[in-house]
C-alpha cells in the first residue's frame, strides 16, 4: 500500500489545537477524508483519524491504521504536507502533493 495523494488545508475554527484537515488517497483507488491535524501540548503535531461519537458518548475512529508502521506512514505524509503549506496564503493551499 502506498499513499499516492495528500491534500491539506489549514483550519481556523476556534479550537487553537486543531491546525488543519487532510485528505489522503491510497494506491490511487481509496480515499480517506476529514483527518484532523492536531497540535499536542508540547507543540508537536499528529494526524487524528476520522471519528464519530458513539452511543457511549465517546469518540471512536471510523477508520485507522492497525500497526505502528502504517500509522507513521500516514502521520509523516500528512504532517510533511501541512508543514509545506502552513505559511502559504489560503488561495495557494489547494495544491496537492502526489507521489
Amino acid at each position: 500500500m502506498k499513499i499516492t495523494k495528500v491534500s491539506v488545508r489549514k483550519v481556523e475554527n476556534g479550537n487553537p489545537r486543531m491546525k488543519g484537515s487532510a485528505y489522503v488517497e491510497l494506491d490511487d483507488c481509496f480515499a480517506i477524508e476529514h483527518i484532523r491535524i492536531i497540535e499536542r501540548a508540547d507543540g508537536s503535531l499528529f494526524a487524528a483519524m476520522p471519528s464519530k461519537k458513539g452511543l457511549d458518548g465517546q469518540y471512536h475512529d471510523s477508520c485507522h491504521p492497525v500497526n505502528e508502521e502504517t500509522r507513521a506512514m500516514f502521520n509523516d505524509a500528512i504532517i510533511e504536507e501541512y508543514n509545506r503549506i502552513k505559511d502559504l496564503p489560503d488561495e495557494d493551499q489547494t495544491e496537492e502533493k502526489e507521489d
